[in-house]
């Protein structure tokens, strides 16, 4: 059975998906831009805030889903130009902490929604971290 995971702190959805998905102990979320959900508007800066804010709605759609990042076990980070992976790479471990990091792809993409720079979509395990 599969469960849809909402929340109004994060972006909405803007086409016909979920911004995540519960499949048994498996959370699947959409990928998330720095977008700030009440205004709807990129995040301002470049990759760092951008970054940040997609990180930052990520988390929010986690933890509505009632996990953190400790349950991730896999993310996907597509970005607009390899150029910007060292910077980030520093606020991503920002997030992940001293945690035992999750499998991570990253991918330079054409461009992702909305204009934005990166776009990150992750799985997590509900009580991954126990």
């Amino acid at each position: 059975m599969k469960q849809r995971i909402s929340t109004a702190d994060a972006p909405a959805a803007i086409g016909p998906y979920s911004q995540a998905i519960r499949a048994g102990s498996f959370i699947f979320t959409a990928g998330q831009v720095g977008l700030d959900p009440q205004s709807g508007q990129l995040a301002e800066g470049g990759i760092r805030q951008q970054t940040y804010a997609a990180l930052h709605n990520l988390q929010s759609v986690l933890r509505a889903a009632g996990c953190s990042f400790a349950d991730v076990v896999k993310t996907t980070v597509f970005i607009t130009d390899m150029d910007d992976f060292a910077a980030m790479n520093e606020v991503y471990k920002e997030f992940v902490g001293d945690m035992t990091p999750p499998a991570r792809s990253t991918v330079q993409v054409a461009g992702p929604p909305r204009g934005a720079i990166v776009e990150i979509e992750c799985v997590a395990m509900i009580d991954a971290h126990s």
